[in-house]
């Protein structure tokens, strides 16, 4: 079992956007000292449920600080970036970094980003394939050319190739889709790309859209080894206490008021209106879900979740408390007192 931290630099009230940062990169550079597998990292734009921009950046710098662990991102937004930028700067981290770089990738929201970064609406609705075979094939092929709907140019040279890491193995950087519904798990399926499924997922759901995805994978021509060796990716949270009361109040206190503040601050392309989770009912609802509570109680979720649903990858939320003291201790607990008890 592999088991990592999910990295939001979530910015809880009454903090500086600085300080959120700050607790991301101390908390990814504590998860390597802890013994953790990887770090996934988040991006968002215009919003303070997460004040990273761009997880690939962080993730270089990450990667500059750490000597072991696996930096992802999860997600890079594809319809906020030309797939040929994201593929050339993924394929410079997998490079340099000796293969320690995964790139998740995922189709984002509704949101003013798309009006920004100029990719409109149409980009988030039906460009997702394109975008995502585009940056496949910059990933494994040595020239490129396009002529699609969205992105069309002459063929040119692949510069650096992701498939030349010296001493280690054949391919470039992992690739991992973010998945919320059957469309987007047939897209990954077809195209064999394992799935990262989001922390709201209760085990039932994860466990349906992992068979989702295996039939249709086997459908569309992959091998039954191919199939099994898919390394998807499940995204929780975590919180270690010595009393599972202890854990869930630290996480009810202070992750509502974080929620209500990031989620609220999210703007539409088009004014459509978005329902908004009861902040206080999510709370409790991935509480429930996830490993919060005594160190036995979390290495019995995180099984449970493995035996129920056959992933085991995880990234786990550590930041929920907002304090850096706190989630430093959180992530050394998870890898002192949990990790033991799922080997």
């Amino acid at each position: 079992m592999r088991v990592g931290t999910f990295v939001l630099a979530a910015q809880f009230p009454g903090q500086g956007q600085g300080e959120a940062l700050h607790r991301a990169v101390r908390s990814a550079e504590v998860a390597e000292e802890a013994g953790l597998d990887s770090v996934w990292l988040a991006e968002h734009h215009f919003v303070p449920y997460g004040v990273c921009p761009s997880a690939v950046t962080l993730a270089a710098l990450l990667l500059g600080r750490t000597r072991r662990i696996g930096v992802g991102t999860a997600v890079s937004v594809l319809p906020s970036v030309h797939p040929v930028a994201l593929g050339e700067q993924a394929a410079l981290l997998h490079l340099t970094s000796g293969g320690r770089f995964m790139l998740g990738v995922g189709r984002g929201g509704p949101w003013v980003d798309l009006e920004v970064f100029g990719a409109g609406l149409a980009a988030h609705e039906s460009g997702f394939p394109e975008s995502l075979d585009l940056l496949m094939r910059w990933l494994r092929e040595p020239r490129v050319g396009a002529d699609g709907e969205q992105f069309s140019f002459r063929e040119v040279a692949v510069v650096p190739r992701a498939d030349e890491l010296i001493g280690g193995p054949p391919g470039g950087p992992e690739v991992v889709v973010a998945c919320t519904s059957p469309k987007s798990v047939k897209l990954a399926a077809e195209r064999g790309l394992p799935m990262l499924l989001g922390m709201h997922c209760g085990d039932e759901e994860k466990a349906e859209m992992v068979a989702l995805w295996r039939s249709h994978a086997l459908h569309t021509g992959h091998s039954p080894d191919e199939v099994a060796e898919a390394g998807h990716v499940s995204a929780g949270v975590v919180q270690i206490a010595d009393r599972a009361a202890d854990a869930t109040e630290t996480l009810v206190k202070a992750m509502p008021g974080w929620l209500r503040q990031g989620l609220e601050a999210h703007v539409t392309i088009d004014g459509r209106q978005r329902t908004m989770r009861d902040p206080v009912a999510y709370t409790e609802l991935l509480c429930a879900l996830h490993p919060v509570g005594t160190p036995r109680l979390a290495a019995d979720r995180l099984a449970a979740t493995a035996e129920r649903t056959g992933i085991r990858r995880f990234a786990l939320l550590a930041e929920g408390s907002g304090d850096l003291a706190a989630t430093e201790e959180n992530v050394r607990r998870l890898g002192a007192e949990v990790l033991p008890q799922l080997a």
